[in-house]
């Protein structure tokens, strides 16, 4: 009745001993394959230094793949079998999420709790809370305050060419000279009108896509159309 996807955990990386980091994506992937998870990404083992290298893109590739054909978890529609101890999980996760919700009605829903401030301090708050943890070890990260070492082994990371940004530059300059400046704006013209009332925008970015207005045009349409939306400072 749900269909949902499921990332593997970034915040769960760390840059000390990187290759720590395809063991925790393992079992995070191994955790949502077993939840019954429909799609999946798996995140690289040196994304809390770079871009993914493509051998690390791989790496976290092969490890869906190993799981879908040799652990055997993907053979059964239910793998732990109605495990107690994880329907109490779940009835915990949704208690606490039910919490939330009803929280964020009673404020008026999100867009009031957002201007509010009520989502960015939870998060602010959440994030405190978990670094508290770590300093004082009770939460263990192995290999950042349980086994640590000094230093850690340098990993290769993906180099972006500096030459890339002029080139893409070019490129984009070639492009606005060479479409159809009528097309252009009266497809930007549409979706400023669009904007401005309750239809669907989705059909209007496309036109203004096909159109070749660039993402950068879209966004400074929007902004001067709504606005550019400011986080409240008391938070």
């Amino acid at each position: 009745m749900l269909r949902f996807h499921t990332q593997t955990a970034g915040c769960s990386l760390t840059a000390q001993q990187p290759y720590n980091n395809i063991v925790r994506t393992t079992l995070q992937a191994l955790a949502a394959v077993m939840g019954g998870t429909q799609s999946l990404h798996t995140n690289s083992m040196d994304e809390t230094l770079a871009l993914p290298t493509e051998a690390s893109a791989t790496t976290a590739l092969r490890t869906q793949q190993i799981i879908a054909h040799e652990s055997g978890a993907a053979d059964t529609i239910d793998p732990l079998g109605g495990s107690y101890y994880v329907e109490q999980l779940t009835d915990e996760l949704e208690a606490d999420a039910m919490k939330y919700i009803d929280a964020i009605d009673e404020l008026g829903g999100i867009v009031a709790a957002i201007e509010k401030g009520y989502p960015q301090r939870e998060l602010a708050n959440a994030s405190y809370r978990f670094q508290q943890e770590l300093d004082t070890g009770d939460h263990v990260m192995v290999g950042l305050n349980l086994y640590a070492t000094e230093g850690s082994p340098p990993i290769p990371t993906l180099k972006i060419d500096p030459q890339v940004e002029p080139k893409q530059v070019e490129r984009l300059r070639r492009l606005r000279a060479s479409r159809d400046q009528a097309q252009w704006a009266e497809a930007l013209r549409r979706l400023e009108n669009a904007s401005r009332g309750r239809d669907n925008l989705m059909p209007f970015v496309l036109a203004a896509v096909r159109a070749y207005a660039s993402v950068g045009e879209i966004c400074d349409l929007w902004r001067q159309t709504f606005g550019e939306y400011r986080a409240p400072a008391d938070y």
